[in-house]
C-alpha cells in the first residue's frame, strides 16, 4: 500500500509530499499522528514547491552575482546606510514601484549590492531580470534586425524588477536612446528598476542624450527613487590585499 501511494505521489508530481512520506516510514522517523502527519505532508510539499519557483525566478534571472543581502560590506569607509538598504530587502521599493539608484567608483560593490537585492526579490516571489547594459541593448538592436524587438520589449515590461548595470559606460546612440526611454516609459509607475552606474546621476543627462529625451528619462527615474551612493576604495582591491 505505501509503495503504491509513492508511486501516486510521483506521479502527481508530489515530489515534496513523496520525499516527506517516504523519510516517515523509516524505522526512525516520528510517530506521527493522523494529523500531524497530513500537516506534515502538506508542509513538505509547500515549501518544496516554493522553493522549486524560487530556484526558476534566480536562474531566469540570469544575475551577474550570486549575492546575498547578509553579505554586503558595511564598513565604514563605504559610507552606506545600513538602515536603507536592509529596509530593501522587505522589497517594499516593488511594491510601490520605486526604483534604486546605484552610484560609486569601479570595483565599489555596485553590481553586489544590485544582485543581492534582486536575489531576495526571487526569494519572495517577483520576477527579477538583470542586464549588464551594452548585453541589454545590443540584445535589443539584434532583436530589432530578426523581428522579435516586441517580443523582448514585452518580457522586460512583465518583469517586477529589472536590474540594468554598469550603465554609462559609454553614450547612447539614437537606437539605443529610443530603447531606453520605451523601457523607461513602459516600467513607470507600473514596475521597478534597479540602475547602477560609475557615473553619478547628475552625469547621465549627457550620456543619454538628446536633451529631451533625457529629461523624459530622468523624470521618470529619479522622481520616486531611493539613491545609494558607494563611497571607499574598491572591494575587488580590498580583497586582493586580504590574500
Amino acid at each position: 500500500m505505501n509503495k503504491q501511494t509513492l508511486e501516486h505521489m510521483k506521479q502527481l508530481r508530489l515530489y515534496g509530499m513523496y520525499r516527506a512520506f517516504d523519510s516517515s516510514l523509516s524505522p526512525q522517523s516520528i510517530n506521527y499522528t493522523n494529523d500531524e502527519l497530513i500537516a506534515y505532508l502538506l508542509q513538505s510539499e509547500w515549501d518544496d514547491r516554493q522553493n522549486r519557483k524560487i530556484e526558476r525566478l534566480t536562474k531566469a534571472a540570469r544575475f551577474r552575482y550570486s549575492a546575498v543581502m547578509e553579505a554586503i560590506d558595511f564598513d565604514a569607509s563605504r559610507q552606506l546606510d545600513k538602515n536603507q538598504i536592509q529596509r530593501f530587502a522587505s522589497c517594499e521599493f516593488i511594491k510601490q514601484k520605486q526604483n534604486i539608484l546605484i552610484t560609486g567608483s569601479t570595483g565599489a560593490g555596485k553590481s553586489y549590492i544590485a544582485s543581492a537585492i534582486g536575489h531576495q526579490a526571487c526569494s519572495l516571489g517577483y520576477k527579477v531580470m538583470y542586464y549588464n547594459t551594452n548585453k541589454l541593448f545590443t540584445m535589443l538592436k539584434t532583436s530589432k534586425a530578426d523581428g522579435s524587438y516586441l517580443k523582448q520589449i514585452n518580457k522586460l515590461e512583465k518583469q517586477d524588477l529589472l536590474i540594468i548595470d554598469d550603465f554609462g559606460l559609454k553614450a547612447l546612440d539614437a537606437i539605443n536612446r529610443h530603447s531606453f526611454m520605451e523601457i523607461i516609459e513602459d516600467r513607470h509607475g507600473e514596475h521597478s528598476i534597479i540602475i547602477a552606474s560609475q557615473l553619478p546621476v547628475e552625469a547621465w543627462h549627457e550620456i543619454i542624450g538628446e536633451q529631451t529625451i533625457a529629461d523624459a528619462i530622468l523624470d521618470r527615474l529619479v522622481h520616486n527613487a531611493h539613491r545609494i551612493h558607494i563611497k571607499g576604495e574598491s572591494m575587488r582591491k580590498k580583497m586582493k590585499n586580504k590574500d
